[in-house]
């Protein structure tokens, strides 16, 4: 498939708009990669056609294609660990001390196939054992993503070796697995049970997000333009409980918004406070 450089750029300013993702000049090998088995399945004559045929309406189904196609799913147990270290031995006790006759509520935004949202939930059952009759209302996490393709592989939450041995320790796939079938592992139901997941697109509105204790928006931040991030900090802040968290990937930041958010320094890490 020959792209030309118009074609690129007008792929690009569609998949912006539809998801907010950021394409680079040098990206278009990923497209070419990625949408090739959509094009030859459509007989689409060029990758201009398919934008095309994405810009009418009625084609929600083919839309959800692309965009799972183009979707970075990377994604780990316990990624960078230190986030987890602070909900373990920062966030989760002042809350259960604050909010101890409240349901704790957490978002994990851009879940991908579940490993942040189960990581969490594995925290808050370590932090439950040594710390009992803490959150007696229960613990809520919801999961989102725009990929219904990830979501699907979440809520099944079995995985492969492979795929466990990305960040995960023996001792917590002993504790919180148990065998499956074709050789996976299956999430035990009290670590499974805490998480509920649902599209959502980070562009759009966050109707039934909130009002959380906690929000997860790590490592996704950086595909969007500069207004668009301001864009969704500011719609996540308006989810947020007053003296909520939000904790975000290791490259990532509030900006100028300290109107709206205290930056606090944990060592090693930042986690913010919502005002």
């Amino acid at each position: 498939m020959n792209i030309t450089e118009q074609e690129f750029e007008q792929f690009c300013r569609y998949l912006e708009q539809a998801c907010g993702i950021l394409l680079a000049k040098h990206k278009q090998y990923l497209v070419e990669s990625r949408l090739g088995k959509i094009l030859q399945e459509g007989e689409y004559k060029s990758l201009g056609d398919l934008v095309n045929t994405l810009s009418r309406p009625g084609n929600s189904e083919l839309k959800e294609a692309v965009i799972n196609a183009m979707t970075t799913n990377e994604t780990l147990w316990f990624r960078d660990n230190h986030p987890y270290e602070i909900l373990k031995n920062i966030i989760l006790p002042e809350l259960a001390e604050s909010r101890s006759g409240q349901r704790l509520k957490i978002w994990s935004a851009a879940c991908s196939t579940g490993q942040e949202p189960y990581s969490i939930s594995m925290i808050i059952d370590e932090f439950k054992k040594v710390n009992s009759g803490v959150f007696r209302l229960g613990e809520e996490i919801t999961a989102t993503d725009i990929c219904t393709r990830v979501l699907e592989k979440a809520r099944a939450a079995e995985y492969e070796m492979l795929a466990l041995g990305r960040g995960l320790s023996q001792e917590r796939l002993k504790q919180f697995f148990e065998p499956g079938k074709n050789e996976a592992w299956s999430l035990k139901k009290e670590i499974k049970s805490r998480v509920r997941f649902r599209e959502l697109n980070l562009l759009g509105l966050y109707t039934g997000i909130g009002p959380c204790d906690i929000v997860f928006c790590r490592n996704v931040l950086i595909y969007f333009s500069t207004e668009r991030k301001r864009d969704i900090l500011q719609k996540i802040h308006k989810t947020l409980r007053p003296g909520g968290f939000l904790l975000l990937g290791a490259s990532e930041s509030v900006a100028d918004l300290n109107d709206l958010y205290e930056m606090i320094h944990c060592r090693p890490g930042i986690i913010y406070r919502a005002k």
